[in-house]
């Protein structure tokens, strides 16, 4: 893997592809500097050596429009105030501005462009697009893991520019790394917590880590498909009636390779889906019509927690109730709490994906586990055994 530890930017230009596309609020602060903390560390390396830095990013979906709500301006003093850096901003990513900052940029010196998403070309992968971007610098970085999986002028196609001097950042070098010690080299016993609602989206991600695992250990809306399809009484809980087959068929593979699963078996059920509806605790096979599954109960959390206990490497994606809902959250903090717990003894524990990484986030246990990824759609590509375009790039 080329990151940029093997690479020297005395007096150098970086053009450093990053994801800064982060939450604000109503008048376009930022309110989650996450993304910007996460590739620190590439860009005081860069600066150590005595290379100067070239930022491109997109933020929202402005669709090819300038538009005053999706401008980078707006996040440049969150920016420079987590970096700990003057940055300069730049009006446009291309075109005369662009040239000129770029050209009288000193060793040193961060520069952002513009968004990149104000031209269409960005997500069309346009080649004169990434041209024109590659001018500016005597290297590429991309260090934007959370758009790795698209094949955009920025991520896929502008490393073909520099044949030498493309490299992953650290944070790009992290992720891929945890996905990889997960998968490839993960300690034994390896367990996979899958949550979520539907079955339907995490199908390539089981058939792939099966090899890779010990313990599978399903929960969240999804759960019930498993149920149904094994002759349990669900009520009126979540249901993919056409995947039932899909998951008796994932459930004799896993069985094949040895793999333990690990499915719930009393639920907290609700006769409304709303935080105030009425709740009972029941075996999840025997769900009364009228009545739906919204978190796990207390035997499961046990079952669960005893499973982790034993587990060396952890790889946590999506929760396994409504924890949105402070009555129906019980489960998946239990959840936490014992990889938590786990991770304190010794465990590898991996977190990705957008659901378990805002809980883990919103729950206070991102110190907690060892790592949580910044991608949610490229950890899950990743996980589905995909390679991503914007690694692609850099590999290639």
């Amino acid at each position: 893997m080329k990151t940029i530890n093997d690479y020297n930017f005395k007096d150098k230009k970086a053009l450093v592809r990053v994801d800064f596309n982060v939450p604000q609020s109503a008048d376009l602060k930022v309110t989650d500097n996450t993304r910007i903390e996460a590739v620190k560390p590439t860009i005081d390396k860069i600066l150590a050596d005595g290379g100067s830095v070239i930022l491109m990013t997109h933020l929202g979906r402005p669709k090819g429009k300038v538009s005053e709500e999706f401008s980078l301006k707006n996040i440049v003093d969150e920016i420079s105030s987590v970096l700990g850096h003057e940055v300069k901003f730049c009006p446009d990513c291309i075109g005369d501005d662009a040239t000129n900052m770029t050209g009288s940029q000193k060793p040193g010196e961060i520069l952002l462009l513009e968004n990149l998403r104000f031209y269409n070309e960005e997500e069309a992968g346009d080649v004169d697009f990434a041209e024109k971007l590659s001018k500016y610098a005597d290297a590429y970085v991309n260090d934007a893991f959370g758009t790795a999986h698209r094949e955009h002028a920025s991520t896929a196609v502008i490393a073909q520019f520099f044949p030498e001097t493309k490299f992953f950042g650290l944070l790009m070098a992290k992720e891929l790394e945890a996905v990889e010690k997960v998968l490839g080299k993960g300690e034994k016993p390896v367990t996979a917590i899958l949550g979520g609602s539907k079955v339907s989206t995490k199908i390539t991600i089981i058939e792939n880590i099966l090899p890779a695992i010990d313990n599978l250990i399903i929960g969240g809306g999804m759960a019930f498909t498993f149920i149904r399809a094994l002759g349990g009484n669900i009520g009126d809980s979540l249901l993919e009636e056409d995947k039932m087959s899909l998951a008796l068929e994932i459930l004799g593979k896993a069985e094949a390779m040895n793999v333990k699963v690990y499915l719930p078996t009393d639920s907290i059920i609700a006769d409304e889906f709303s935080n105030e509806a009425q709740r009972n605790e029941v075996d999840i096979y025997d769900i009364p019509d009228g009545w739906m599954g919204m978190d796990v109960g207390p035997r499961t959390r046990d079952l669960y927690h005893d499973v982790l206990m034993n587990s060396r490497t952890i790889l946590w994606n999506g929760p396994i109730g409504v924890f949105e809902m402070p009555n129906f959250a019980a489960g998946t903090v239990a959840l936490g709490d014992s990889i938590a717990k786990a991770t304190s003894l010794g465990a590898f524990s991996l977190v990705g994906g957008g659901d378990s990484v805002a809980f883990v986030k919103q729950f206070g246990y991102d110190d907690k586990v060892s790592y949580v990824s910044t991608g949610g759609g490229a950890m899950l590509e990743s996980l589905e055994g995909k390679e991503l375009p914007g690694v692609k790039a850099i590999n290639s």
